[in-house]
């Protein structure tokens, strides 16, 4: 007799997945959420906002997930995919709601998958996020037993009013960086073809431990930042760096003018640029280089933001500075 576990497919491991998530996601869960995990939907009460704009975001982790499970550590890999849609999503002003997931694999284990939502609630719930539902996906032949892959899609809210886009950002506006935790998830195409042995030593530990940091979760920042300073533009610098995304929030005729050497160093980036002879405009059109969110701001308040970023355990640092200039939004001195 033919079953759907004889063409791949274990039901029972998906039913058993649930039940192991079900405590960590309930964890998640404020007044606001309407339904258990299970439901065909799930429903979430906005709650009392005058004139509420929703705001939403979806990414992945990209192949840096490869090395999670090469070395068999898949709690950080949620983290990861939660922080790059809510940092996202966070740079306009809003806060995060709610968080959904989307697991793909080839033969579900659901110790594995439950280790990799582990990360997601865990991240969920230091800020105040709900994880709302999710999918798992068992697709044999689509991905070879053992793979997974791994994608988020996160509403966040702000009042209209509050809206943060960069439109408002002039000349003079000074530019405030704050520092990542590492290579966060973007670039790891290049990493791995650089560092193809994980068990390497680097700062005294095997080099997949560096390479595994969890992205750092921004959300709670830049909610307080946003609650007390009138901040003009925030980019999260993901794929494509500096170069690629702090474009996206500067007005025509205006350029950020960054000063590398203003960025604390860390050491990963300068392996990697060693190793591959790598040119330094490739590395800051592809890796963070240390910075993991850029904030514009008018200048007479810079030190109050520096000095409230700082309190709240995070590095910050004077990156540059908003000029003219209607041939380029970014130069990297």
């Amino acid at each position: 007799m033919t079953t759907y576990k004889n063409a791949g497919v274990d039901k029972e491991e998906g039913y058993k997945t649930v039940d192991l998530i079900k405590p960590l996601v309930k964890k998640t869960y404020n007044k606001n959420v309407l339904t258990e995990l299970g439901q065909f939907g799930a429903l979430y009460e906005l709650g009392k906002y005058n004139n509420p704009v929703l705001v939403s975001g979806t990414d992945g982790v990209g192949t840096k997930i490869k090395i999670a499970l090469e070395v068999k550590k898949l709690d950080t890999i949620g983290i990861d995919c939660f922080a790059m849609c809510a940092n996202d999503i966070s740079c306009h002003g809003a806060k995060p709601l709610f968080f959904l997931d989307y697991l793909a694999c080839g033969k579900l284990d659901a110790l594995e998958a439950s280790e990799i939502i582990k990360g997601m609630a865990l991240a969920c719930e230091q800020t105040g996020t709900a994880l709302i539902g999710g999918e798992t996906a068992e697709m044999p032949g689509m991905y070879k037993s053992g793979d997974y892959d791994v994608a988020g899609f996160c509403v966040g809210i702000v009042e209209k009013e509050n809206i943060i886009t960069g439109a408002h950002i002039n000349e003079g506006d000074v530019i405030i960086g704050i520092a990542s935790s590492g290579l966060h998830s973007n670039g790891f195409s290049l990493v791995r073809k650089l560092i193809p042995d994980l068990e390497e030593i680097f700062n005294d530990e095997h080099i997949w431990k560096t390479l595994l940091t969890p992205t750092a979760l921004y959300s709670n920042i830049i909610n307080s930042l946003v609650e007390k300073f009138n901040i003009k533009g925030i980019a999260h610098i993901t794929g494509g760096g500096l170069y690629e995304n702090v474009p996206r929030i500067i007005p025509e005729s205006l350029c950020a003018n960054i000063y590398k050497d203003n960025i604390p160093q860390q050491s990963i980036f300068k392996l990697l640029q060693e190793r591959g002879k790598i040119e330094e405009k490739e590395m800051y059109g592809t890796f963070n280089m240390g910075v993991g969110l850029v904030i514009v701001i008018e200048k007479n308040i810079n030190e109050d933001v520096l000095n409230h970023i700082q309190q709240n355990n995070f590095v910050a640092f004077n990156l540059g500075e908003i000029i003219n200039n209607s041939l380029n939004k970014i130069i990297i001195n």
